[in-house]
């Protein structure tokens, strides 16, 4: 065989494996499905993992719902993770706040969410432990004011590099302003090694790297010794969606994984 043929028959496979890549790079798999929680195990602190207390996290009208009203809220923070972990991912989901605040709530947590990654499993969590050790994409809404940002990053138990640097802060605010409750949002989460970008209705608001667990952390209470372990790189994990005591709703959560 020539040389030509040769490369020509070099470049056509070579574009055939590129289209297969690429195929496998764009299959978007739905996590909530509008009808049930079965993929997913809840945690609330004071809580085994499992136990849904007061029916937390609940599908209404085909939207994933946060709801409080067979309790009344103090510090039962809760999280629903996806059964399985992932490690390079795009992310994205639609959430909207709504209804009231929890009075017995912390104030900070008024309209305010999130969305965990990089997550120790729920099973992991022990019964009064306050938050996972995790990263948080924090999802805010406006309080009337302008003031609040929404996309922002949270490190419970954790640490991230922002600009060459490990990042001293629990929370690191993005460029993208809250919106109004009610007003549906997309948000996307794009973990690549250990490079991550946080994007809110299409726009980059934040990028970052390099999470490790932060041994002396004083924001997360109850965890076991082996997620205290400082400095240790967080390469893949579980995510979650948050309850902190404002009523919030999400759908179209859907993942691709990444090479």
């Amino acid at each position: 065989m020539s040389v030509k043929p040769l490369l020509l028959l070099c470049t056509m496979i070579l574009s055939l494996l590129g289209c297969a890549n690429n195929n496998e790079s764009q299959e978007w798999v739905t996590l909530f499905n509008g009808k049930d929680l079965d993929d997913w195990v809840v945690k609330i602190n004071h809580h085994p993992a499992g136990d849904n207390y007061g029916n937390t996290f609940r599908v209404e009208d085909g939207l994933l719902k946060v709801r409080y009203g067979q309790y009344d809220f103090t510090d039962e923070f809760g999280h629903l993770f996806y059964q399985i972990p992932f490690k390079n991912f795009h992310l994205r989901v639609d959430y909207r706040f709504s209804g009231e605040f929890e009075k017995g709530g912390a104030k900070y947590a008024e309209l305010n969410s999130g969305l965990m990654f990089h997550s120790q499993s729920p099973e992991s969590i022990n019964k009064d432990q306050n938050w996972p050790v995790s990263v948080e994409m924090q999802f805010l809404a406006d309080l009337g004011d302008g003031k609040r940002m929404t996309g922002n990053m949270c490190s419970p138990a954790t640490n991230i590099v922002y600009k060459g640097e490990v990042y001293p802060a629990h929370c690191l605010s993005s460029n993208y302003p809250a919106l109004a409750k009610e007003q549906w949002v997309t948000a996307e989460l794009l973990v690549e090694g250990d490079s991550i970008t946080q994007l809110i209705n299409g726009q980059v608001v934040l990028q970052y790297s390099h999470p490790t667990l932060d041994g002396n952390d004083k924001i997360v209470k109850g965890q076991s010794a082996i997620f205290k372990q400082d400095g240790k790189l967080l390469q893949s994990g579980y995510i979650a969606l948050q309850s902190e005591g404002q009523p919030i709703e999400f759908k179209n959560v859907e993942i691709k994984e990444l090479d």
